[in-house]
């Protein structure tokens, strides 16, 4: 399933999956558009994640307070406050500031905890093989090494002009969300959902939810940069991703890609 996005969301909050409307994704995700001076309080019974796109922003939870500022999802990495069921949070933008919202059903309780910048570092992906045309930014901001009683898996990846993410190509059973930015913001890429493929924009969001193998591509000229969230799955959590056999040669550092020099 894909969804176009407007070229702004409006302020406020655009919800683009539920828990329960069956698209299979099993979790809710959505943007908070705040204006200068907003304040947003959430306290559902839900597992949660607020990522902070771009602006600034005044997390409060439980007795802690902390600011976040984030010029640009591409150059920054990002802010996170994820907290368990039931913990009120409370968020007042300090400018015009955009944020993604990720909830799903987790009875387990966890310590709430505030990912900052440094703690999501980039990670040059793909570097030294399929010459660089694979190159990527990763920006992993919690899984189950560091959030092990969470059902969710939620980072980021910038794909660089005319280059390929997500790849080789993998797959997984459990559900994944993208949600899509690019630099310039009329810019496109392509998202391949097994045997085919959408045209991918500013504020698009794909769910990958059949075990479907999921290479993206950005168009030359145009940076991309995607959310991805993943839904672990009762009893089989996300570890790591399926490669295509086939194409699982392409990682090898000595492998032969034409043209040889």
């Amino acid at each position: 399933m894909h969804i176009n996005g407007p070229a702004q969301f409006p302020f406020g909050f655009t919800p683009l999956s539920s828990i329960n409307d069956g698209n299979g994704a099993q979790m809710d995700f959505g943007i908070l558009r705040m204006k200068n001076g907003e304040t947003n309080r959430d306290a559902q019974n839900l597992e949660r994640a607020f990522l902070l796109i771009g602006g600034e922003v005044d997390f409060h939870w439980e007795s802690f307070n902390a600011s976040a500022k984030r010029g640009n999802c591409f150059d920054d990495a990002p802010w996170v406050l994820h907290v368990p069921a039931g913990i009120p949070v409370t968020i007042t933008a300090l400018k015009d500031s955009e944020l993604s919202y990720h909830a799903v059903e987790n009875a387990r309780n966890f310590p709430a905890r505030l990912y900052r910048p440094e703690e999501c570092a980039d990670e040059m992906r793909g570097a030294g093989t399929m010459k660089e045309t694979s190159t990527r930014i990763v920006r992993t901001v919690f899984d189950k090494s560091n959030a092990p009683l969470s059902n969710l898996v939620l980072g980021e990846v910038v794909t660089f002009p005319g280059k390929w993410s997500s790849y080789p190509p993998h797959h997984h059973p459990q559900p994944e969300i993208y949600f899509y930015k690019f630099m310039p913001a009329n810019g496109y890429g392509i998202c391949q959902l097994g045997d085919n493929a959408a045209v991918v924009k500013h504020n698009s969001t794909v769910f990958i939810v059949e075990n479907e193998t999921h290479p993206q591509a950005a168009a030359p000229g145009y940076a991309m940069w995607y959310l991805w969230v993943i839904r672990h799955l009762d009893g089989e959590p996300y570890i790591q991703p399926v490669f295509v056999t086939q194409h699982e040669w392409v990682k090898n550092p000595d492998a032969s890609i034409w043209p040889d020099k």
